[in-house]
């Protein structure tokens, strides 16, 4: 993911694209420092018309369809695949990401899909600690991956701007994905299972989902491979 993409390296929405994970000696070297900042990832999308599908990642829509729309911020929005499709069902969205290239197209994306009144979007690092902007009655992050260093503080963040009866929604790579053959050694450090969201949240939180669910994929070689996604959806109650 990236400090703030809407996926992780190699994640690709529907596809787990193998950008940094390549298998055997094909593993792509990483500078672990470089690729957390804006400049990596301005190199990233500007390098290609599109990285990811343009479609919702497939854990937020099955975690959000049912809940009543408000207001949301989007965590590492990226092209702003997942910010739109919220748009659309009548959230109002405010997507932010490490990445000026990103969040312009993204910004696109959502006048092309007639809902930039609903789906605005800004420039936010938030490995470098800048904050958010303001609070949401949703805040999701799908695949942000962090440096170990600041997972804490980047997560605690993300839920300090949960407004009393909203939601916080995190989806991620989870480590048993190390065992696949399809995630670069170099970054498995950065996967992380539902325990490392929800000991954070204290008791003003309802953990409603804290799973490692299974899904498949095709690998670049066009391979079905099982893949296992962290979901973590908790409530902060009210008062």
């Amino acid at each position: 993911m990236g400090a703030m993409s809407s996926q992780h390296p190699d994640h690709d929405h529907q596809h787990d694209h193998q950008h940094g994970h390549q298998r055997g000696r094909d593993v792509e070297e990483v500078d672990l420092d470089a690729m957390f900042t804006q400049e990596f990832w301005d190199e990233r999308y500007a390098g290609s018309d599109r990285v990811w599908s343009g479609r919702p990642n497939q854990r937020l829509v099955e975690q959000v369809e049912d809940l009543e729309p408000g207001t949301a911020i989007d965590v590492g929005c990226g092209e702003g695949a997942d910010a739109v499709w919220l748009a659309r069902r009548g959230w109002t969205v405010t997507g932010v990401d490490v990445s000026q290239v990103a969040v312009d197209r993204a910004a696109r994306h959502a006048a092309e899909e007639d809902v930039a009144d609903r789906a605005t979007f800004a420039r936010v690092d938030v490995v470098a600690g800048d904050g958010l902007p303001g609070t949401a009655d949703l805040v999701t992050a799908s695949f942000v991956h962090v440096p170990p260093a600041v997972f804490d503080e980047v997560y605690r963040a993300l839920a300090a701007a949960v407004r009393p009866g909203g939601r916080l929604l995190v989806l991620a790579h989870h480590p048993d994905d190390e065992h696949t053959g399809q995630r670069n050694p170099q970054l498995t450090q950065l996967l992380f299972g539902p325990e490392a969201v929800t000991r954070l949240l204290g008791e003003e939180w309802e953990v409603e989902v804290a799973a490692a669910q299974r899904r498949e994929a095709r690998n670049v070689e066009g391979d079905v491979v099982d893949f296992t996604d962290t979901v973590v959806r908790a409530r902060r109650r009210q008062g």
